[in-house]
């Protein structure tokens, strides 16, 4: 069976290429976020657990979004684990504790990826579907304002 949506075949390509591309970042990005939240430690423990979570719900909430939108365009997402593993712009997490100012600094930095990511896909979808254009216009919105709170954080 072949889904098939309503751009042409060139529109599509672009399209879904970028949508895969952010599709593994908000993956990771809420894989990332849950480690954090589970393994941070310090006085601003409460707050920054509290903030991780924000992030994982938005990151999920995307990357569902994008996904269907990638279907719906006719191609299939990949959210498998290798590919998230190859293809993420996030750096791999540290391992085990971690402080409440070093997850607020990694975060600060890989929230920043990402959204150099989705902004880079925001210019390549312009022309060819401005549909998928205007979600990643949402999403770096929304990315954005969980960085600028991160920084906050920092003091």
């Amino acid at each position: 069976m072949e889904i098939t949506g309503s751009l042409a075949e060139g529109e599509q390509r672009i399209a879904g290429s970028a949508l895969q591309s952010v599709l593994v970042d908000l993956v990771d990005l809420s894989l990332v976020a849950k480690q954090a939240h589970w393994n941070l430690v310090g006085p601003r423990f409460r707050s920054v657990h509290l903030q991780l979570d924000e992030v994982v719900t938005a990151a999920r909430d995307f990357a569902d979004t994008v996904a269907e939108r990638a279907a719906a365009i006719g191609v299939p997402p990949d959210g498998r684990a290798a590919t998230v593993a190859a293809d993420s712009v996030i750096a791999e997490h540290p391992v085990g504790w971690i402080s409440d100012t070093d997850v607020v600094a990694w975060f600060v930095d890989q929230l920043g990826a990402v959204i150099g990511r989705v902004r880079e896909q925001v210019e390549e979808t312009e022309k060819a579907d401005p549909i998928t254009q205007d979600l990643f216009i949402g999403i770096a919105a929304e990315l954005e304002k969980h960085r600028w709170m991160f920084q906050a954080e920092r003091g």
